[in-house]
């Protein structure tokens, strides 16, 4: 009689597949305070409102440029929106107390909201937004848009403050990016008081007219200094996930910042030559 053979052993069971990660933004926002996820929502909000003017530009046609144009509803949606979600970013690496930072952020968000919404209706209302104070509506806008900047230029300043102390989390390269960022956003509000006070003075001396025609003479500057803030930590935020030592991130955020200010300085004086 043979022998019943042994059965084959079996076989360990398959370890189960992990579970695909959550998108880096999902579990960025998730985790973050009410404050931060409100000012994402916010900046959101507003890029959707300048995008919706590009539509509204094919619907009821005007000249791109000028004091009448949709063209400052769509940039200045854009630009305050993405302005807001950056800064509300990169003061989740600022070193304060969380109460602080929901103060600051919630002040600077409604201030966006101000400015945008400002922008916004005196497009609508087919006047110019800067340097008009016809009627009183018009003045009481006018007014609210330069107190508006004048909020800007305060709560910036402060989280800039904070970033130049030092108060940075993370390793060198990141706090070389937010440095460089907060300083050249500070640049980019001072060209934006210049060309006020350029226009509120063309306006006074020679008319209106003058002003819209003459008072923009830096936005190219403007407009790159603002958006340094998004940019150069981004650029850090990209190498810090690559195998790279931290000396050489360093170095190529250092010569990052430098071609930026270059840039920025060649666009200056470009104006500057135009203005004159």
């Amino acid at each position: 009689m043979s022998a019943t053979p042994a059965p084959a052993p079996a076989r360990p069971a398959a370890p189960a597949a992990p579970l695909p990660p959550a998108p880096r933004l999902r579990r960025y926002l998730t985790g973050r305070p009410p404050a931060e996820r409100a000012c994402h929502l916010v900046g959101l909000l507003l890029i959707a409102a300048g995008l919706s003017h590009l539509a509204v530009a094919a619907a009821d046609p005007r000249p791109w440029f000028g004091p009448l144009s949709w063209r400052k509803p769509v940039t200045f949606g854009l630009s305050f929106g993405g302005t807001l979600i950056a800064v509300t970013w990169v003061a989740s690496h600022l070193r304060l107390a969380a109460r602080t930072r929901a103060l600051l952020l919630g002040v600077f968000a409604a201030d966006c909201v101000l400015e945008v919404t400002g922008i916004t209706v005196q497009a609508w209302r087919h006047v110019p937004s800067h340097f008009n104070t016809e009627t009183p509506a018009d003045a009481l806008i006018a007014y609210s848009l330069a107190a508006g900047g004048a909020v800007l230029v305060a709560t910036l300043g402060a989280l800039a403050l904070l970033a130049f102390r030092g108060r940075v989390e993370g390793p060198p390269s990141r706090r070389l990016a937010l440095r460089a960022g907060f300083a050249l956003l500070l640049a980019g509000l001072g060209s934006g008081v210049a060309m006020i006070v350029r226009g509120v003075t063309l306006s006074r001396a020679q008319g209106p007219a003058t002003a819209y025609a003459e008072a923009g003479f830096l936005k190219g500057f403007h407009a790159l200094t603002l958006h340094a803030v998004l940019l150069l930590p981004a650029l850090a935020a990209y190498l810090a996930r690559r195998p790279l030592p931290e000396a050489r991130r360093t170095r190529l955020v250092a010569l990052a910042t430098a071609a930026y200010v270059l840039l920025c300085a060649a666009t200056l004086l470009l104006s500057l030559l135009q203005a004159a």
